[in-house]
């Protein structure tokens, strides 16, 4: 049975001095937690004071980007082995944001992965169409490209450190949600997809979560789908009173 996770992608938001300060606040609310795994990928330079403590508790800790080169010449930019060493656990590859602001591709969340997977960090592979691609019924397309080829060279033993993360790019940030049957649709196909790519173990085994405006007035019902396995939230992330809500309703199932 897959364990729920609650991860919380700050974005560019809060400083070190406030990152700690809601770590210090998240440690002590969630102490009560034991099934639900618990995440936040805090700004690069928030991380080590968030580590440091959280680093006796149960909430890990995940970066937000990665390079696919493990050291050299890229001016602004941090290797899996830094990301490693800084404390995390986790770290998000291919978000819609950076594909949409920065660039990136398939082949770019595919090299990232692969570096990732050097190290011992799990890596958090988002995918999702734009409402553009969903209203020309490409949405099967566009996930199934998405998926094969990112995932593209990664073995079924590597599978098994991989989260998939479903964030309809229409659904972030602009407080519409995809309803539950939307999701699970979609979930739904990615383990289709998993299977012929793999096998039927790493399709009923991989967590995929889904990220677009998850909110403690949603997440029950998201959360009760069958191939809805937790969430990458975002501005609920940023307050722990919402966090923790969405924590201890996941700790439910």
């Amino acid at each position: 049975m897959r364990k729920k996770i609650i991860a919380g992608n700050w974005k560019m938001n809060k400083t070190g001095t406030e990152a700690a300060s809601f770590a210090r606040d998240l440690k002590i609310k969630t102490i009560s937690i034991n099934k639900t795994e618990i995440i936040i990928c805090p700004p690069y330079i928030a991380i080590a004071p968030a580590y440091e403590i959280l680093k006796e508790s149960r909430v890990k800790i995940g970066a937000q980007n990665v390079h696919w080169e493990p050291s050299g010449a890229f001016t602004g930019e941090i290797s899996a082995e830094m990301i490693e060493q800084s404390g995390c656990k986790y770290v998000i590859i291919g978000h819609s944001e950076r594909r949409q602001y920065f660039g990136e591709t398939d082949q770019s969340v595919n090299n990232k992965i692969k570096q990732s997977l050097t190290t011992s960090l799990y890596p958090i592979v988002c995918i999702g169409e734009t409402l553009q691609q969903r209203e020309a019924g490409k949405m099967k397309d566009i996930v199934k490209t998405q998926i094969t080829a990112g995932l593209s060279g990664i073995s079924v033993e590597q599978m098994k450190r991989l989260v998939l993360a479903y964030e309809p790019v229409w659904a972030i940030g602009t407080g519409v949600t995809a309803t539950p049957s939307q999701a699970e649709e979609v979930h739904h196909f990615i383990r289709e997809l998993l299977a012929e790519l793999f096998n039927s173990t790493i399709a009923d085994s991989t967590p995929i979560l889904y990220g677009g405006s998850v909110k403690p007035d949603n997440v029950k019902e998201l959360l009760s789908q069958n191939n809805i396995d937790g969430g990458l939230i975002g501005g609920a992330s940023l307050k722990v009173d919402s966090f923790v809500e969405l924590i201890k309703t996941a700790e439910q199932f």
